[in-house]
């Protein structure tokens, strides 16, 4: 147990302090020292723009995150326990995973318009086809044995669904939450810096065209921050015990 604290830390720290030597031997304004990135966390945290910023992002991130499972999930179950609806959808799926972020992004603006419904449909459209495939995996890996046993005992559908199906579907269920985070929020970033006056991706493109390195680290490496303590907290603990009965 403490290893598993100790080992990510002592190679975070051992991050810092490469990124420390490199600033100082290159003494470049391209590569900010981590005191200057420090002090304009602290500069933009006192005067409550990092919050104000950083929230709305998040709250995109969840609406999005939130829409994207959700219908990427009955989809994925709906594919994985037909195979005829999945033959014939198939090709849809792997066109619609192809499809560029920027360009469901674009059209989705000049569809809808440049507003929040528009930002919020784009990301997650490019969401539901990864959440749709991972489940659809899990759907077809399902054990046609354990579902006979099911109805021996006569579970209800709920039961079934609780005891049966879910234990076997929370793994992928895992991998699609972990992935879609990572995803998420960096189209988020996109469609912030294209049509939206807030957020992490307006920040960022603010301060590149004052070429202000530092605070564009803040808000990059603090909303990173949250992602990993999301990942740390939630994700990774519920993927580990997702998998204990497979003995993983």
């Amino acid at each position: 147990m403490v290893r598993d604290v100790i080992t990510p830390v002592l190679s975070t720290l051992l991050l810092l302090a490469i990124w420390a030597i490199l600033a100082l031997v290159l003494h470049s304004r391209y590569l900010p020292a981590p005191t200057e990135v420090a002090a304009a966390f602290v500069s933009e945290l006192s005067s409550g723009a990092l919050l104000y910023h950083g929230g709305i992002t998040f709250l995109r991130v969840a609406s999005a995150f939130l829409l994207a499972m959700t219908v990427g999930t009955g989809l994925g179950l709906a594919l994985g326990r037909n195979a005829k609806a999945n033959r014939f959808f198939d090709p849809w799926l792997i066109l619609a995973l192809n499809i560029p972020a920027l360009v469901t992004i674009v059209f989705c603006y000049l569809w809808i318009g440049i507003n929040e419904a528009a930002a919020i449909t784009a990301v997650a459209l490019n969401k539901i086809p990864n959440t749709a495939i991972t489940i659809r995996e899990g759907a077809r890996a399902l054990d046609p044995g354990l579902e006979d046993v099911a109805g021996v005992y006569r579970l209800t559908g709920w039961q079934k669904f609780r005891q049966v199906l879910w234990p076997q579907l929370e793994p992928f269920m895992a991998a699609s939450v972990r992935s879609g985070l990572a995803l998420i929020w960096k189209i988020v970033l996109i469609v912030e810096l294209i049509g939206r006056s807030n957020g992490v991706g307006f920040q960022i493109n603010l301060f590149f065209g004052q070429f202000d390195l530092a605070r564009i680290l803040v808000y990059t490496l603090s909303f990173m921050g949250v992602v990993f303590m999301i990942e740390a907290v939630v994700v990774k603990p519920w993927e580990k015990r997702a998998r204990a009965w497979r003995g993983e």
